[in-house]
């Protein structure tokens, strides 16, 4: 056809590997299994995997967990929440938070 690109690559022979976003949903899947081995929930997030949308963006899929599973997930963010530990999207690393103290919490 008189229009198609002639670069040799057209969207059929597109590849995940081919997508920054694939790699990202990838470690941050490795990631969140390694967690929850170390938490003993490795058998409760049998959906646990990365995936990639039409448009190239990864996610990381959770899926279903039962009630209980989702109790205990919560427990663990609370813990972590109260000892201090936060997300610092400025440099994309888990540091704790500073002087920051939370008496009469367990």
């Amino acid at each position: 056809m008189p229009h198609e690109p002639t670069d040799g690559h057209d969207a059929a022979t597109w590849s995940p590997l081919d997508s920054e976003g694939w790699y990202a949903a990838r470690n941050a899947t490795t990631a969140l299994r390694d967690a929850l081995v170390r938490a003993g929930l490795e058998k409760d997030f049998p959906y646990l995997r990365a995936d990639l949308n039409a448009f190239g963006h990864g996610f990381v899929e959770l899926g279903r967990v039962s009630p209980d599973t989702a109790e205990r997930l919560a427990e663990l963010l609370r813990l972590a929440l109260v000892r201090g530990f936060r997300h610092d999207r400025d440099h994309d690393e888990h540091a704790p938070a500073t002087s920051e103290k939370h008496e009469g919490r367990i």
